[in-house]
């Protein structure tokens, strides 16, 4: 009230919007007698009285709410005998038009975003006219464009729709709404969430405005005759066939700026209509949103510019083949969106199988990158400092379906998990030099237990991470065959078998029987492994078979017998290496304070009360198990003083260096070392091995 310098005013009577019927006169309606029309007072939930007065002007042809408000409100005003039609007032140009008398040609905002000098003109036409209390100046946010920074107007202007609950030709009497949640239910997501998400915009979608106004894009290329306002191309129009053709051809030869060619209208329409000037030609575009959602048509159905992809035949269509889009979470209310409809709309499906989302990279603490703040990520450079495989590992290792964090720590942590893995795959191509094909042990339920019990191992992998890829589930592909090459086979099988590779005789069964487990082993690892460390399942495939085998990429995953699987076994060595745990922290403990060096030193005494975990060592060596020359084990409680640990309870361990003499080749404690008189150093055990690899040497050098 100060600012206007009203001093003081006089209330009549309350008012109550919605009850009372209340008409304003127009400011500007001695200006002109467009202006001289009654100005209605509607009752508008977007605009409360916690501020200023409570009462806004409407603009129903610049403002979303003004216009929903309007609309609503039509039937009461046209009882009114108001005239409901909107005007537009506001050009594309940024200025006013015709419709807005007096100020014709005034500029709302200038073509480089600046305030032009429409408010000025209107400000003084309401001078002029008494009709203005006070002015001042407010500072308000306002919507700007994200590309130019620079200031929009909002015009609500006649556009282009595809109506979503109305049938339409060849959907037997289906909505576009209705056959596009239909497809939606036929699709399969990942993850599952991604069906909600997206059932619930088609749901609650408006019509679909397929229309934009803008001075680049694709046309809609048809024409609007200026007194039916009859569409062709269209089904009434006998010949639209030869004009879609026509239009086709023009954009072949000149792309989309054909259609905005001087003349265009005429050699389109010449011979195909009477009179070209009856017609208008459209020069708004299509929405990108349906550019991209077409891309289907062309990439899928067109042989000739996509040859590679001739022949492709989905499941539903009888045929083999599955269609994916994959793209990122804000894509269900685009790119995902618009083709679904647009391919609904012509051929009554969606044009996916699956549909794949996946989250944004972050910086390292979950910010957003930006160059800005300097917190770029770039691939190139994880790629030159670590490789690809790395940047791959991660990926994988991440759940894409969420947003992913990348930063240096993140990567170290990926490069010692690719480390452990990598080292694995050097160590069993190190022990398969000495493979000879000849040599394997076909029959796997002739196998020693422990290599049965990886058979098992390797069985359950497959299962594991063929549905894990099946379920585009990278995280459980890496996770798991890293627990599995990590603790169960280099800290376990692979640790425990070094002495039987390195020592047993080359005839051995056991050490013929491992060696055919880590071929298995490996042939299955890298071929799981490829399609996420690409660049080094093929080194290492390369590595073990020669160029001369052909890539791995052109493998197929190894098949698992299904009589590996042995649940029993599985359970047995499960107690078998909680017992293990208890021995090797014992000698942990040994070995720190310099009691020993190496585990062949010890023979372990190992107290188990429970009757389920003794039983496990039945028909086992457990000398060998525990990597120790010698090992004692009793089925009763264990005196006081020995180590024991809270999670392997009723088990204890009571340290013994074991007795006799260390063999010079396997390095364990035996008292049989020297019992070949030929071989003064070596346990009989070892004795035996290089005889018969002396002998194999000399038959060979014949």
């Amino acid at each position: 009230m100060t600012a206007a310098r009203v001093d003081a005013f006089e209330r009549l009577r309350p008012v109550s919007p919605g009850v009372d019927v209340i008409s304003c006169a127009h400011p500007l309606g001695e200006l002109d007698d467009v202006y001289s029309f009654l100005v209605p007072l509607l009752d508008g939930d977007h605009v409360t009285d916690e501020a200023g007065t409570g009462f806004v002007h409407t603009a129903p042809g610049h403002g979303r709410e003004d216009f929903e408000i309007w609309m609503a409100s039509s039937r009461e005003l046209t009882e009114r005998g108001i005239d409901t039609r909107i005007p537009f007032t506001v050009g594309a140009d940024g200025r006013f038009t015709e419709e807005a008398p007096g100020f014709e040609g005034e500029q709302v905002i200038t073509e480089k975003g600046q305030k032009g000098k429409a408010n000025d003109a209107v400000i003084k036409a309401l001078v002029a006219a008494d009709g203005l209390i006070a002015r001042g100046r407010l500072k308000h946010t306002y919507p700007h464009s994200w590309r130019s920074k620079k200031p929009v107007i909002f015009r609500n202007t006649p556009q282009w729709f595809a109506h979503m609950d109305q049938p339409f030709a060849g959907s037997n009497g289906q909505s576009l709404r209705q056959v596009a949640l239909a497809a939606i239910d036929e699709t399969k997501f990942v993850p599952k969430t991604g069906q909600n998400r997206l059932r619930g915009m088609v749901d609650a979608k408006p019509d679909w405005v397929l229309s934009r106004q803008r001075a680049w894009g694709v046309p809609i290329t048809v024409f609007v005759h200026n007194e039916t306002g009859d569409v062709i191309p269209g089904p009434s129009f006998d010949k639209s066939d030869e004009l879609i053709a026509r239009v086709t051809a023009a954009m072949q030869e000149g792309g989309a700026d054909a259609w905005f060619a001087d003349g265009a209208k005429d050699r389109l329409l010449d011979g195909l209509v009477d009179d070209s000037s009856a017609y208008e030609q459209v020069t708004d575009i299509l929405d990108v949103w349906f550019d991209s959602g077409s891309t289907h048509a062309f990439v899928l159905d067109d042989a000739e510019q996509f040859p590679s992809l001739a022949g492709i035949k989905r499941k539903v269509d009888g045929g083999n083949d599955t269609v994916m889009y994959l793209e990122g979470s804000d894509q269900h209310r685009g790119w995902f969106q618009s083709s679904l409809l647009e391919s609904c709309g012509t051929r009554g499906r969606a044009p996916y199988d699956i549909v794949l989302t996946h989250g944004f990279v972050l910086d390292g603490k979950g910010q957003k990158m930006s160059k800005s703040l300097g917190n770029t990520v770039m691939p190139q450079d994880v790629i030159k400092q670590y490789g690809a495989d790395i940047l791959r590992l991660w990926t994988a290792s991440a759940d894409f379906t969420d947003d992913l964090r990348i930063g240096d720590e993140i990567l170290k942590t990926n490069v010692d998990s690719y480390r452990k893995l990598r080292n694995s795959l050097r160590w069993m191509i190190g022990a398969l030099a000495h493979y000879d094909p000849s040599d394997e042990v076909a029959d796997a339920a002739k196998m020693p237990a422990l290599e049965r019990y990886i058979l098992h191992s390797l069985a359950v992998q497959h299962d594991t991470i063929m549905d894990a890829y099946r379920a585009y589930d990278y995280r459980t592909v890496i996770s798991s065959l890293s627990a599995f090459m990590n603790s169960g086979l280099s800290s376990f099988y692979f640790d425990v078998r070094k002495d039987a590779l390195y020592c047993e005789p080359m005839s051995s069964e056991k050490r013929r029987a491992a060696l055919t487990v880590i071929e298995h082993t490996f042939r299955c690892i890298t071929r799981w492994l490829a399609p996420i460390l690409c660049f080094t399942a093929e080194e290492a495939w390369q590595s073990r078979y020669g160029d001369g085998v052909g890539s791995i990429h052109l493998e197929t995953f190894e098949a698992v017998p299904a009589t590996w699987r042995d649940d029993a076994l599985a359970e047995q060595m499960a107690r078998v290496r909680k017992v293990r745990e208890v021995v090797t922290g014992c000698l942990e403990i040994e070995r720190r304070e310099k009691r020993i060096g190496s585990s062949l030193e010890a023979n372990p005494v190992v107290y188990i009360e429970s009757d389920d975990l003794m039983s496990a060592f039945d028909g086992l060596d457990a000398a060998e198990l525990f990597i120790t020359s010698a090992a004692t084990l009793h089925p009763y409680p264990a005196p006081s003083d020995v180590f024991t640990l809270d999670t392997v309870p009723g088990v204890a361990v009571q340290f013994r260096k074991a007795e006799g003499r260390k063999c010079a080749r396997s390095w364990r404690i035996t008292d049989d070392v020297g019992s070949d008189p030929d071989y003064p150093d070596l346990s009989a055990r070892d004795a035996a091995a290089v005889r018969e690899f002396d002998q194999r040497q000399a038959e060979a050098a014949e």
